[in-house]
């Protein structure tokens, strides 16, 4: 079947389409700028503030896949809000079956950040045309070149001793990207995924602290932790921007989510697609062999 990857060159992108390619799918790389693009798949323009990108497209497309977000811009909730009633749209103009969208882990009785409430507003939008959705609700996704993934590989490999917020107590339950493209590449086109609603995660369940010293077990760096229950959300922002890469302005979006526990509540996936997850360790160890690899040779 032919499947719409929306998101192509993004982290989960990227890896997501030559496994839809091993799988026997021909792909449609869905990026602004085609010309440009080296990835697996047909590149195809499209852009979801454009509907009419949307529409050329999907056209043909069984199944679509959307993993766009826009949370460094300063009104992501709302491009995110206007990008998935286009798709949704376009999606059902389309003929589409089955829109698949990678969403985020949290409770809905907890006071949910606004980057969390987003991903919970596109769940719903994306489907509002009436194209079925199937989400996969993540917590930290463990990766080369994922950004919860780099904050924390940056943070323990730039400072050996850090004064930390309050937030580093927080619970939650990491996964690899490469079981999470397996759970994407699983529930295409089946019949109990459709319309349905999943948590997926490893098997470890840890508190941010608990990640960090664990990756400067496994580097065999210093690590010492204090935390400070005063350091504010704006503080800790600044603080990951001049420690890691990321800008202050996604780096509060993040720093403001990581208030809420990303447990794994539901676990039926497990039962429809059947397989041992990844444990944290293992999943850092092939994060920093991916890095390795990827780095020019001196």
């Amino acid at each position: 079947m032919t499947v719409l990857v929306a998101g192509s060159t993004g982290f989960i992108g990227a890896r997501l389409c030559p496994a839809l390619e091993d799988a026997g799918h021909p792909v449609r790389a869905m990026t602004r700028h085609p010309d440009t693009y080296h990835g697996s798949g047909t590149p195809i323009r499209g852009d979801v503030a454009d509907p009419g990108s949307l529409r050329a497209a999907l056209d043909g497309c069984r199944a679509a896949y959307y993993l766009v977000h826009s949370l460094a811009a300063p009104d992501f909730e709302r491009r995110d809000a206007d990008a998935a009633r286009n798709f949704g749209q376009a999606a059902a103009d389309a003929g589409v079956g089955q829109i698949i969208y990678l969403g985020g882990l949290g409770d809905d009785r907890d006071q949910l950040s606004a980057h969390l409430r987003s991903r919970r507003e596109v769940e719903g939008l994306l489907g509002t045309a009436g194209v079925p959705v199937t989400t996969l609700r993540a917590g930290i996704i463990v990766g080369h070149g994922g950004i919860s993934w780099e904050i924390t590989r940056q943070l323990v490999e730039h400072l050996p001793a850090m004064v930390t917020p309050r937030w580093v107590r927080t619970r939650t339950q990491p996964i690899a990207v490469d079981d999470v493209i397996r759970y994407l590449v699983g529930v295409l086109d089946l019949p109990e995924a459709i319309g349905r609603t999943f948590d997926i995660g490893g098997p470890d369940v840890l508190e941010y602290i608990d990640m960090l010293r664990r990756v400067a077990k496994i580097e065999g760096r210093p690590l010492l932790v204090v935390p400070v229950p005063l350091l504010s959300p704006r503080l800790s922002s600044l603080w990951l921007s001049l420690v890691t890469d990321v800008d202050a302005r996604t780096g509060r979006s993040l720093v403001d989510s990581m208030v809420n526990e990303v447990l794994v509540r539901d676990p039926a996936i497990r039962e429809l697609l059947p397989f041992e997850p990844i444990g944290y360790d293992e999943a850092v160890h092939r994060a920093l062999g991916e890095r390795a690899a990827a780095r020019p040779s001196s």
